[in-house]
């Protein structure tokens, strides 16, 4: 899973050095990349194994073949999908359009969110955390799980 946040320096040559524990995620599902597309909801960058975006691509190939919703999400997602590579020291180069979109100049944070992660400017994630904490607190009580032990009769 991506998990935790991490942030870093973009270099002169527009490289960024990709956290450890998030390549050694990709790699364990046999990836030496990752996708990246701009957010629908913020000023940052959805970022998923290609494992994911195939998952999203057959969902939109799920609407029907003349759906307008069906060019929506394919123009909004998969025409804007980047497969960003690591080099031999684990960074990637994000081009400039996903970085113009997510208002990133020189350091960039890596946010993990389980299954995915998002690349935000770091001031940007600041306030979005603040909102985001307020909300989650407010609510708390719809998030629910599985109780495991309740079905095993323990």
């Amino acid at each position: 899973m991506f998990l935790s946040s991490f942030e870093n320096n973009i270099d002169k040559k527009g490289r960024v050095s990709v956290p450890s524990s998030f390549r050694a995620f990709l790699n364990s599902k046999g990836y030496n990349s990752f996708i990246a597309y701009p957010s629908f909801n913020h000023s940052a960058l959805e970022a998923c194994a290609q494992d994911r975006i195939e998952k999203l691509s057959d969902s939109i190939d799920s609407l029907g073949p003349f759906d307008d919703k069906r060019d929506y999400f394919a123009t909004s997602v998969l025409s804007q999908s980047i497969n960003l590579n690591f080099d031999s020291e684990g960074r990637v180069t994000i081009p400039g359009k996903l970085l113009k979109h997510a208002k990133i100049k020189t350091n960039i944070i890596f946010v993990g969110l389980g299954k995915v992660f998002q690349i935000w400017d770091p001031t940007s994630f600041e306030k979005f955390k603040s909102i985001a904490k307020k909300k989650s607190y407010l609510n708390r009580s719809t998030l629910k799980w599985e109780n495991k032990f309740k079905k095993e009769g323990v």
